[in-house]
């Protein structure tokens, strides 16, 4: 159901396909709108820095020529995903949805990624899970990776963002750039590192309008 989308996300052809049709949601100003109507966010990208937007009907992806690579999508649950949520709960569903869908199209495309810390905050978007992975070989900026005198590929590092509303589920991923760029000169602790995404991928929530829920029909009249 969500494989093709989540290969998407974590990008594999998204460009070249964009590019070639044009956008499917639309820019006004410094604003995206999503195709699906489902959110808008400030667009953190700047022409002036390579800025540029690409995205499918789902997933969208903002990237720049310095160290920002972001992808918001949205998934609309079917009545299986929705009863799975209303069953497991918002952590269990979260997590469920990470692994099965998310982390299994990471491992499918980069062979040797794991999970490097997870937490489930209860007080962030009504519950949402963050997940910190590495991923070798999956920098979205390989172009400027730092060498360091081997052929090994670099290990990327990326934190995300699972919340459901409204009806979808929402995965935002933000690769630690840095990482790769400076090479053994960024220094930080893995603590300082989860920090870091964690900020940005606030920061990125807080850039988002949602839709308003749909109203609940009312009762017919006798």
């Amino acid at each position: 159901m969500f494989r093709l989308t989540l290969a998407l996300l974590i990008g594999s052809f998204a460009a070249a396909m964009s590019h070639a049709q044009g956008l499917a949601g639309k820019v006004e100003g410094r604003t995206y709108h999503s195709p699906t109507g489902m959110f808008k966010v400030t667009v953190p990208v700047l022409p002036e820095l390579g800025g540029d937007i690409t995205d499918t009907p789902n997933v969208v992806t903002f990237q720049d020529d310095f160290n920002l690579h972001v992808s918001i999508a949205a998934f609309q649950q079917d009545a299986t995903q929705r009863w799975e949520l209303s069953t497991r709960g918002a952590k269990d569903y979260l997590i469920y949805f990470f692994s099965n869908f998310v982390l299994a199209d990471f491992k499918q495309t980069f062979p040797g990624v794991r999970i490097e810390s997870a937490k489930f905050v209860p007080g962030m978007m009504d519950g949402a899970l963050l997940t910190y992975i590495l991923v070798p070989g999956g920098t979205m900026f390989p172009e400027r990776v730092a060498r360091v005198g081997d052929d090994k590929p670099p290990v990327a590092k990326r934190g995300n963002l699972l919340f459901a509303r409204n009806g979808y589920v929402f995965v935002i991923s933000t690769e630690l750039a840095e990482r790769v760029i400076e090479g053994r000169s960024f220094s930080k602790t893995t603590a300082e590192e989860d920090e870091i995404l964690r900020n940005r991928l606030v920061d990125i929530v807080n850039k988002m309008a949602f839709a308003k829920p749909p109203a609940a029909a009312e009762p017919a009249k006798k």
